[in-house]
């Protein structure tokens, strides 16, 4: 990540040297603030997630695959931006080892 004055700049590349986390982890911070948390996120197999307590946006960076959120699956590929939320249960599905999205976190905290 370089500092700017007027901002932040975020590299894929500079994210995927810091895959897979200390613990395995596939997901990594690359920025944060108050109403704002960004991670690359680049499951292996399978897709984990649990509803996050926050509205979250995926965009694909690489891969193709299936996205279910609640009831509704998506065919998704490079360039797609998905919603999700706060709440709501969804995963990934049928994605390669190729698969890396930006996650984009935002607003507040909810219980949910």
């Amino acid at each position: 990540m370089t500092m700017h004055p007027d901002g932040v700049q975020v590299r894929v590349k500079d994210a995927l040297a810091r895959l897979p986390g200390p613990a395995g982890e596939r997901f990594v911070e690359m920025l944060a603030t108050e109403s704002l948390s960004l991670e690359l996120y680049a499951p292996r197999g399978t897709d984990p997630q649990s509803p996050h307590d926050r509205d979250e946006v995926y965009l694909v960076i690489e891969g193709r695959g299936d996205f279910i959120c609640g009831g509704t699956r998506y065919v998704f590929g490079p360039g797609d931006v998905l919603f999700v939320p706060a709440g709501v249960v969804h995963r990934f599905e049928h994605f390669g080892d190729d698969f890396q999205v930006w996650v984009i976190f935002v607003g507040v905290t909810r219980v949910v």
